[in-house]
């Protein structure tokens, strides 16, 4: 296969076919989904989950989002289980095995250990009959009826499966526990994502500098305060109200309109009504009114005075944009 028309082919029915199998699985969701789930909510422990190769690999996704929305989780990979890692498994937790066939070697050996240890055992599992799904308290049935891979070998739609009834699980004890962005935020204070819920817009404008004019500034002082502060705008301020806004591009056409420019002072030059943000507003909405406005400045007011600029590179540096 090396040509463009049978990659693409290839790629499509790849996507058709375990998109038809992620669709199956809604019908599949019954009372055992929902036991697992108020199993899960009402536990004092954590969640075990469990599996071998790829579906170890899947059971650390499903820990990772469990654990990024609120409920704690931990991956025990099911071959270390049986040489000593069974001990991670707590009074209270609850332990989620995963495989596709339910009679791997490994989970027929551990599967006993769990029981005897009196944790609840859920099986996400492919095959309800296996002897993984006759052992589970309840069985999470991820069906599918084959691999997309042309051989139905390789683990490639059921692994798929797995992953979605894992988001499914995570998705359904959010809403249970009533995570909030607050929450979320407090799970991942690092990176862009982040930022965007708990980044706040005099975290920003706190460490600009603070380009201010009075009305009755004159023309040079005006451009002076510009350049200096680097921020390619200032404020026109009176009585710490904002009334007005000076710009770069404001300076360029006053220049190519007016040929006496000595006279003027920075209220025959400015912009009235500009555009401003509150200071304990979150970053993410400043580049939202930004990119409504066309605009790469803001104004901040703090309780309705004068506090600074917010701009469009403070967003770009932080990873807002």
């Amino acid at each position: 296969m090396n040509n463009k028309n049978a990659i693409i082919k290839t790629a499509k029915h790849t996507i058709l076919e375990e998109s038809k199998a992620i669709a199956h699985l809604a019908d599949l969701i019954d009372d055992d989904f929902v036991n697992t789930i108020n199993t899960i909510y009402h536990s004092n422990g954590r969640v075990i989950i469990t599996g071998i190769g790829k579906s170890a690999i899947i059971a650390t996704k499903i820990v990772a989002t469990l654990n990024s929305t609120g409920t704690p989780a931990v991956f025990m990979h099911a071959a270390d289980a049986i040489h000593g890692d069974l001990g991670l498994i707590l009074e209270d937790d609850v332990v989620i095995c995963i495989s596709k066939s339910g009679n791997t070697p490994e989970i027929k050996v551990l599967v006993p250990l769990i029981k005897n240890a009196k944790n609840k055992m859920i099986a996400l599992t492919g095959n309800k009959n296996s002897f993984l799904g006759q052992q589970a308290d309840f069985v999470l049935n991820a069906y599918v009826e084959k691999e997309v891979c042309p051989n139905n070998l390789a683990p490639t739609t059921s692994t798929t499966a797995q992953l979605v009834i894992g988001d499914a699980l995570a998705v359904c004890l959010l809403e249970l526990k009533g995570f909030s962005s607050k929450d979320f935020a407090k799970y991942h204070p690092g990176g862009a994502l982040g930022k965007k819920l708990y980044l706040r817009v005099n975290d920003l404008s706190e460490i600009n500098q603070k380009p201010q004019v009075s009305p009755e500034t004159s023309l040079k002082d005006v451009i002076i305060e510009i350049s200096e502060k680097m921020l390619g705008v200032t404020a026109v301020v009176e009585n710490s109200k904002i009334i007005g806004i000076i710009t770069d591009g404001d300076l360029r056409r006053m220049l190519s309109k007016t040929d006496n420019i000595m006279a003027l002072t920075a209220k025959n030059i400015m912009s009235t009504n500009p555009k401003r943000i509150a200071a304990d507003a979150l970053a993410v909405d400043a580049m939202e009114l930004m990119e409504e406005n066309g605009i790469s400045q803001l104004l901040v007011e703090d309780q309705g005075n004068y506090a600074g600029v917010v701009h469009l590179h403070d967003l770009i540096k932080e990873g807002i944009i």
